[in-house]
């Protein structure tokens, strides 16, 4: 895109600058790097938004939405100055760098801000065809990526369904949607699938439901992130709610591996099927 678009501009900070060398070679005044300087990562992004360029800003969430938050907030938002803001990571894509290079509570940050996009994509592909689609607008537009992944993708906007039942609704975000179909196999359950969580569809969420509503709420980070978008989404409906995703009470300390983080946040297919089994037994 950057040699087919001249407003296009990538800005980093180390991070995936290797991968990026042939383009900075080929486009020296549109590939920047500040080195590690996160919120001049940012600012940078505002000011060539300002002057008219489609700013990409990359690295890993901590240091693209946490660390920079008042930039975000204020050198993009305030200022009206659109940007693509493209993360790799996860919440603990890279357990043994230690809490510094966990970000579980971006989306979270994210949508304390007003006017966001968020892709929070299952698969490449889907990375591939958001990026492409973002990139010509001014908006402001945040996509997550992991290293965790659906085996196969499923391109398109808003909510999926995926599988259908009467028992309740379990909606699966991004890299969740295999695991879910694996936990919820043989339960008489609609899934639903979302790479886009804001705006939220809460059209599609309110189409799947009939009568009085049990959902379950699985997303790759804070748990209960969307919560919020449920519960206005189903506002005059009869409805509980089940929010799985990354812990809020308690500080996974010990590296090991993401498969062991997922056991610990309850986020591995096991624990997905425990939850949402019991969570329908008591209905």
């Amino acid at each position: 895109m950057l040699d087919e678009d001249p407003r296009v501009a990538v800005v980093l900070a180390d991070i995936s600058a290797a991968s990026l060398a042939d383009a900075a070679r080929r486009h020296p005044d549109r590939v920047i790097n500040v080195g590690i300087r996160e919120q001049a990562l940012v600012g940078v992004a505002g000011g060539l938004a300002l002057a008219g360029m489609r700013p990409v800003v990359h690295t890993f969430p901590s240091f693209l939405v946490e660390r920079p938050y008042e930039q975000v907030k204020l050198d993009l938002a305030h200022q009206g100055a659109g940007a693509v803001l493209v993360s790799w990571g996860g919440s603990y894509d890279m357990p043994t760098a230690g809490r510094t290079h966990q970000s579980p509570g971006d989306v979270a940050l994210i949508d304390t801000i007003p006017g966001w996009t968020v892709h929070v994509p299952g698969h490449p592909d889907e990375a591939v065809a958001v990026l492409r689609d973002a990139l010509p607008g001014d908006d402001m537009v945040y996509l997550r990526l992991s290293g965790q992944s659906n085996a196969h993708p499923r391109p398109g906007p808003g909510m999926q369904v995926v599988r259908e039942g009467t028992r309740g609704v379990v909606l699966a975000v991004g890299p969740m949607l295999d695991r879910v179909l694996a936990a919820t196999d043989g339960l008489d359950v609609t899934v639903l699938y979302a790479t886009t969580v804001r705006p939220f569809d809460g059209a599609t969420l309110r189409s799947a439901v009939t009568g009085a509503a049990d959902v379950v709420l699985v997303e790759p980070y804070l748990a209960g992130t969307s919560a919020h978008q449920v519960s206005e989404a189903l506002s005059d409906v009869p409805h509980r709610l089940r929010a799985l995703g990354v812990r809020r009470d308690v500080e996974v300390r010990r590296y090991g591996d993401v498969a062991d983080h997922d056991l610990a946040h309850g986020l591995d297919e096991a624990s997905i099927a425990a939850a949402v089994k019991a969570f329908l037994d008591r209905a």
